[in-house]
C-alpha cells in the first residue's frame, strides 16, 4: 500500500498493555478473551495491533469478514485462532476451511457451504452456531432450532462445534435492560435445548465490551471486546457507571490512538475577507491563517468547519472555514507557529488534550465511526 505521510497515527504500546490487564480484571480466570480487530482494528491497524496484542498475551481474534481474517492470518506471530463473525466470500471459502478460520454461521446457506467445502478438503469445519435471541439481525430463530439440530446431528463427523453464541442488542444502555434480560433467557434455553441433543459448544459467548462491564454474569467462556482494547468506553454511561460503582474519578483506560499532522503553508488575512470555500467564516480582524493537509478525505470531518479544534505547541486552536477533502485551516493569529510545525488532531501535549470522545462529539460522530474512517493509508506506528 502507498502511504499517505500527510499526517501519522501513533499507536500508545503501554496504553494497549494497560487495557488489556483492565479487560482481564474485569472477566477473571477462566474466561478467554477474544480481541475484536474487524474495520481495520477500529481505525488503529490490524497489521500493527495484532503483533502487539499477541505481545500482551492474546491468543484470539474476532474480525468481521474472511477479507480481515487474511489480514489477521498475515498479521500473526503467534498462530492465534481466527474467528470470523460475518461475511465470508465465495472466493475465500476455500482458504477459510484449509487454515481451519472459525467462523459464526448464521443461516444454513453458509453452514452448508462450510460442510460441503470441509468434506470435500477432507477437513473438520470450526463453527460458532448464532442464535438469534431479540437482535433480530443475524442468528437461528427459535423456529429453526429443530431442524438445524436436526442437520447437525446428521453431519456431526464433518465439523467442530467451537462455540454457541449470539449478540446483545444495546448493552452500552439501561434503556435496554429487559430486552438484554430476555435475550440471555432465550439464549440460555437454546443452550439446554442443543446439550439435550449431545451437541455440546467448546465455547459459550454473547458478551461484547458493553456487557462484561454491565452484566458480568453472561460472560460465559469466551467474550469478545472491541472498544475497550482501544482504551475508549461503550458510552458515557458506561464509564459513568464504572467510576460511581467503583468510586473513583479516574478512567481505568488509556487512549491508545493519537493523530498528529504539521502545518504546511502560514499566510495573513485582512479583515472583512472571508476565508477558505464560500462565505461561511469572515475575518472580523487581521488574522494568521495556518494549513494543514489533512481532510474529510483523510478522515477529519467537514461537519468540523469554524467548529473542530487542534493541538498546536501547547495551545489549542481553531478550525476556521470549510474543511476541504484534502485540507484544513487554523487560526493561528495569537501564537508563534512556523511551517512543520507539529499538529495535534487527536492527542495529548502536556495538559492539553483533544481526545477522540470530544473530537466526536464536535463532528457528531459516534468513536466507532470516527475512528474507523481515519484513511487506512495514513502510516500507523507502535510508540
Amino acid at each position: 500500500m502507498i502511504q499517505n505521510n500527510s499526517s501519522i497515527v501513533e499507536l500508545d504500546k503501554n496504553a494497549i498493555a494497560n487495557n488489556v490487564d483492565f479487560i482481564r480484571s474485569q472477566i477473571g480466570k477462566g474466561v478467554k478473551l477474544s480481541c475484536v480487530v474487524k474495520a481495520n482494528a477500529y481505525g488503529h491497524s490490524i497489521e500493527q495491533m495484532v503483533p502487539e496484542l499477541e505481545n500482551n498475551g492474546v491468543r484470539h481474534f474476532s474480525v468481521f469478514s474472511s477479507f480481515e481474517a487474511r489480514e489477521v492470518y498475515q498479521a500473526t506471530r503467534k498462530k492465534s485462532t481466527i474467528m470470523i463473525m460475518g461475511d465470508i466470500s465465495n472466493e475465500d471459502l476455500p482458504w477459510v476451511v484449509e487454515k481451519q478460520i472459525e467462523c459464526f454461521v448464521y443461516n444454513f446457506h453458509t453452514l452448508k457451504k462450510l460442510v460441503e467445502e470441509g468434506i470435500k478438503q477432507k477437513i473438520k469445519v470450526c463453527i460458532h452456531v448464532e442464535l438469534e435471541t431479540g437482535m433480530n439481525r443475524h442468528g437461528y430463530s427459535k423456529t429453526d432450532w429443530e431442524e438445524l439440530i436436526d442437520y447437525l446431528r446428521k453431519e456431526k463427523d464433518n465439523y467442530i462445534l467451537q462455540g454457541l453464541c449470539t449478540h446483545f442488542a444495546g448493552a452500552e444502555s439501561s434503556a435496554n435492560y429487559k430486552r438484554i434480560q430476555d435475550q440471555q433467557e432465550v439464549f440460555l434455553n437454546g443452550l439446554s435445548v442443543f446439550r439435550d441433543n449431545n451437541l455440546i459448544p467448546q465455547n459459550v459467548h454473547s458478551s461484547c465490551s458493553a456487557a462484561i462491564l454491565a452484566y458480568p454474569e453472561f460472560n460465559h467462556d469466551l467474550v469478545r471486546i472491541g472498544i475497550l482494547t482501544y482504551g475508549l468506553w461503550p458510552s458515557t454511561e458506561m464509564e459513568l457507571t464504572y467510576k460511581i460503582k467503583n468510586k473513583t474519578q479516574k478512567s481505568p483506560l488509556k487512549r491508545v490512538l493519537s493523530w498528529k499532522s504539521r502545518i504546511t503553508d502560514i499566510s495573513f488575512v485582512e479583515s472583512g475577507e472571508f476565508i477558505g470555500y464560500g462565505n461561511s467564516y469572515l475575518a472580523e480582524t487581521d488574522m494568521k491563517i495556518a494549513s494543514v493537509p489533512v481532510g474529510y478525505g483523510y478522515g477529519f470531518n467537514r461537519s468540523l468547519s469554524n467548529t473542530g479544534r487542534v493541538i498546536v505547541n501547547g495551545v489549542r486552536l481553531s478550525v476556521v472555514g470549510i474543511v476541504n477533502m484534502n485540507m484544513f485551516l487554523i487560526d493561528a493569529s495569537n501564537v508563534d507557529v512556523s511551517i512543520n510545525d507539529e499538529v495535534i488532531i487527536i492527542g495529548r501535549h502536556g495538559d492539553k488534550s483533544i481526545n477522540v470522545k470530544h473530537f466526536g462529539n464536535l463532528s457528531d460522530t459516534l468513536n466507532y465511526e470516527l475512528l474507523t474512517r481515519i484513511d487506512k493509508a495514513i502510516p500507523r506506528v507502535i510508540v
